[in-house]
């Protein structure tokens, strides 16, 4: 349960709050020279920090950020014999892969958000685009693909069910031959999601659902859709009346699926697109009035 916020206020009253800093340059500089000094990989080569500069900079007094930029630079000069670190070879390449720095960072999540707005929009340019700034930077192909999953079943649902049987392919497919070519079944979701029709009648559907729920409380089950697996539940009514549907023509009888409190509810409600207009004129077809509006 969510406390109410009268509930909780003794307890803020006793809690101690934590104001977060960035580093400051002389703490960035001493976690330089002992990750190089230190780390199992780092200590083993020979690096010079000639300037460090720009690496405080990009890092924003970030200590996860400043190494991450170190990791790249030393990655890019790894078959030099002294790696020698400059403002310019860290400007050079992070301007080359500004993510890959920010991987868990603000850039991280825009970059995202921008793909998956771009698929909304119905822009495939714009998320082919996105989806390159990832692959660029070293994103997860796990994590796009996750991404892809949730936008088929969320953005494009029920106006096109196949999304999601395409967007589960080529999650599958990029698990199993990774990078490079796992940006190809990657392009081809995205395209196919962003061309695809929209409606996110599900998501909105589930949502109400759970809004009534929580609204509503632990409603009982109507006895007629009861399971009754003993003598007992029989006796009290379990699963009396209960009409199969199958035993009608057509393969459906009207009956009552919701708890007496709320079975007049509307839940779910068809969007304007071609496949959701099909589905809107089998509703009324089985329950009339019900699905009129």
């Amino acid at each position: 349960e969510n406390p109410s916020f009268e509930v909780i206020r003794p307890l803020l009253s006793r809690c101690q709050l934590y104001v977060l800093k960035s580093l400051e340059k002389e703490d960035l500089l001493e976690l330089l020279h002992n990750a190089i000094a230190k780390d199992v990989i780092l200590k083993e080569k020979k690096i010079e920090l000639k300037e460090t500069d720009a690496m405080l900079r990009f890092s924003g007094g970030d200590a996860r950020k400043l190494l991450n930029i170190l990791e790249l630079v030393v990655e890019a000069d790894a078959d030099a014999g002294t790696i020698v670190i400059t403002d310019e070879k860290v400007t050079e390449r992070l301007q080359q892969n500004p993510l890959a720095y920010d991987k868990d960072g603000e850039m991280h999540y825009d970059i995202i958000s921008a793909f998956i707005k771009s698929i909304r929009g119905s822009d495939p340019d714009g998320a082919l685009y996105w989806l390159a700034r990832m692959v660029e930077a070293g994103e997860d192909p796990a994590f796009i693909a996750r991404r892809l999953v949730i936008s088929a079943a969320e953005d494009i649902g029920l106006a096109n069910p196949n999304a999601l049987l395409l967007a589960n392919a080529a999650f599958d497919a990029v698990m199993k031959i990774g990078w490079p070519e796992g940006r190809i079944p990657l392009a081809e979701a995205t395209v196919y999601l962003a061309t695809s029709p929209k409606s996110n009648s599900a998501y909105e559907g589930i949502n109400s659902a759970l809004e009534l729920v929580r609204q509503t409380g632990n409603l009982p089950v109507p006895l007629h859709l009861r399971n009754a697996p003993t003598k007992l539940m029989k006796q009290l009514g379990y699963g009396k009346d209960y009409k199969y549907a199958h035993a009608y023509q057509g393969n459906f009888v009207q009956q009552q699926f919701l708890p007496d409190e709320v079975k007049g509810s509307r839940i779910w409600y068809p969007q304007n697109n071609a496949q959701e207009a099909k589905i809107k004129e089998r509703m009324q077809s089985l329950w009339g009035e019900r699905f009129k509006e």
